[in-house]
């Protein structure tokens, strides 16, 4: 650098909301954005709870969580292992909705 420090190496680095991880392709982490897309989903979840249907929680994970979730995923080329990650977190928390609202029913 201009003062004569070097720059520290690391493994992860953030640049626009990206996680960019060190490898030799260029790789994303997607375990931020499924962290922040259960934050935002179990918000809505603790503000609610069961007193929302289940078209009124799907529009709100839809309008709310899903761009969380979704952020800038198209410029990381995704493996098949992280699309099914992403696959599996999102299909898990739809059957959580319907699940619970199931059982409170009851």
């Amino acid at each position: 650098m201009c003062d004569g420090s070097e720059l520290p190496w690391v493994d992860v680095i953030r640049y626009l909301g990206v996680f960019i991880i060190r490898a030799a392709k260029f790789k994303c982490s997607i375990d931020k954005a499924k962290r922040s897309f259960y934050r935002a989903a179990n918000g809505i979840f603790a503000k609610i709870g069961r007193l929302a249907c289940e078209e009124v929680m799907v529009q709100l994970l839809k309008q709310k969580c899903l761009p969380i979730f979704l952020y800038a995923l198209d410029v990381c080329n995704l493996d098949k292992r992280s699309t099914q990650s992403l696959d599996f977190t999102f299909n898990r928390f739809f059957y959580e909705v319907f699940l619970r609202h199931q059982i409170w029913k009851l």
